[in-house]
């Protein structure tokens, strides 16, 4: 089999949803210990994948979902509260995303004049 062409690594590291970081190195990044990592992956916050070794595996993706439920937890929230917020926060950023696209393919269509409208 031939090596990974470099370009072919780097779209990884450019793409959000690879699972490139383990559940340390996950936990160090936001601030948060492994536990609170397996809590939201529990509470169905986010589901790492998993390496060949059966060891969980985070993107970047998720690591923002995660830190966000952490902001939320270290404020006081309970766990599973804070992961409800960030799912219902997740999903109204996606509806306004697909909201925003819809309104930008809709072309406003003017008539023309001489066609079917009244000409001053």
């Amino acid at each position: 089999m031939p090596p990974e062409t470099s370009s072919h690594a780097t779209d990884r590291l450019d793409d959000d949803d690879y699972p490139a970081f383990t559940m340390g190195r996950a936990a160090e990044m936001i601030g948060a210990t492994p536990g609170f990592l397996r809590a939201i992956g529990e509470a169905r916050l986010i589901t790492p994948l998993r390496s060949e070794g059966g060891h969980r595996r985070y993107s970047r993706y998720q690591l923002r979902i995660a830190a966000r439920a952490r902001e939320l937890v270290d404020g006081g929230t309970p766990i599973d509260a804070a992961c409800r917020i960030v799912i219902l926060e997740d999903q109204l950023e996606e509806a306004l995303r697909l909201n925003e696209e819809l309104r930008l393919d809709e072309v406003p269509r003017k008539p023309r004049a001489g066609r079917g409208g009244t000409d001053s």
